[in-house]
């Protein structure tokens, strides 16, 4: 694997007319590398996904791929191939033809192009179906067609944009996995494009997670979850609870704040925060800790008084609304362990309880 990273963007700014599209994106990808681009409808991921296959060119800035700029290449001659959405598929073609027609269009011997679509075809595990028409085939099955077509080029970076966006719910779940496999199979840098925060989290090596044309966070799954900079990408990258307030102090690296009502809260804090400065508690549902008055124990000294006011069991685990004062109601997730249809194990409204909020687990994040 080489050291020269796959993509390289260098203060990369694109523009359609004065409105910047990407603003200075700076990103290295690495070779062999699933990286997705995160974010929300116009973001610009999709335009950074479009300079890199040059379908657009940068106003701006500079784009490598494997150390060679690509300021004049155009997308035929790029070393990429791009599955989109709609995977365009041939009607009129079987399955082996529509993978083989890129091939006859650089005019490859014969004999050169069979043993490669049906190498492409058996990594998407398709080559039983090689003399199907795509109307006779799922959409999964379609998409891995599409997925074949681009990787018989043999490309050294496959861009993905959004392609199981036209699967349902279940099938969207299972491509991911194959998607997944079929990276560490082919072993060639994949770039996706997603605003669905659980694929980008299921199936990235890396994650650049983007909104209003800027990156702000590049990192792995667990630490765009687990540590996220900057209150956009708390809220954007799964549920969180978020507490407004004023820091008061900040030593060894968390920091404590008080909101308006009075609440004493203290979590990490990723940058040194200033007494006095406006500031976000973000902590997640799950993190969160119910226990009764009963069972404290000498770690809930610190703990929160609340009445559980909502109570939703959604299988594999029970949401739960919980009321600090009358200003305020805090989101808790329990994971469901016990085996029971006991309604009375579970939290019931009214109940009177305490909530742990462990400070290792939350985030002080400046606003």
């Amino acid at each position: 694997m080489s050291d020269t990273p796959a993509i390289e963007l260098r203060d990369v700014i694109k523009r359609f007319g004065e409105t910047p599209a990407v603003d200075r994106v700076s990103l290295q990808i690495g070779d062999g590398e699933f990286f997705s681009l995160l974010g929300p409808s116009g973001c610009g991921k999709t335009t950074t996904l479009r300079m890199i296959a040059g379908f657009e060119y940068p106003s701006s800035g500079e784009m490598l791929i494997h150390g060679r700029s690509m300021a004049t290449i155009p997308p035929h001659r790029r070393p990429v191939n791009t599955v989109f959405q709609s995977y365009a598929l041939f009607p009129h073609m079987s399955v082996e033809q529509n993978v083989a027609f890129g091939l006859q269009m650089q005019r490859l011997p014969k004999q050169e192009i069979a043993p490669r679509v049906s190498e492409a075809l058996e990594l998407v595990r398709l080559g039983h179906l090689a003399q199907r028409r795509p109307n006779q085939l799922s959409g999964g099955q379609q998409q891995r067609v599409a997925l074949a077509r681009a990787l018989v080029n043999q490309p050294e970076v496959l861009l993905l944009d959004e392609p199981l966006g036209a699967l349902d719910q279940k099938l969207r779940k299972e491509m991911q996995l194959e998607l997944k496999s079929l990276q560490h199979r082919v072993g060639i840098t994949f770039i996706f494009v997603t605003h669905d925060q659980e694929e980008a989290l299921t199936m990235s090596d890396r994650i650049a997670v983007m909104n209003q044309g800027k990156v702000l966070q590049v990192g792995s799954p667990t630490e765009i979850y687990e540590r996220p900079t900057c209150r956009f990408v708390a809220d954007f990258i799964g549920e969180t609870n978020f507490i407004d307030g004023e820091v008061v102090e900040s030593d060894g690296g968390y920091s404590s704040i008080v909101t308006p009502d009075g609440l004493r809260l203290r979590g990490l804090a990723p940058r040194t925060l200033p007494a006095g400065s406006a500031a976000t508690l973000s902590i997640r549902p799950e993190k969160l800790r119910l226990t009764t008055l009963e069972q404290a124990g000498p770690e809930q000294v610190a703990a929160l008084p609340v009445s559980v006011e909502l109570v939703s069991y959604i299988g594999s685990d029970t949401r739960i609304t919980v009321r600090l004062n009358e200003q305020r109601t805090l989101d808790v997730w329990e994971q469901n362990r016990r085996s029971t249809l006991d309604r009375n194990a579970y939290w019931q409204p009214g109940e009177q309880a305490l909530l742990f909020c462990p400070p290792d687990n939350a985030l002080v994040l400046a606003e």
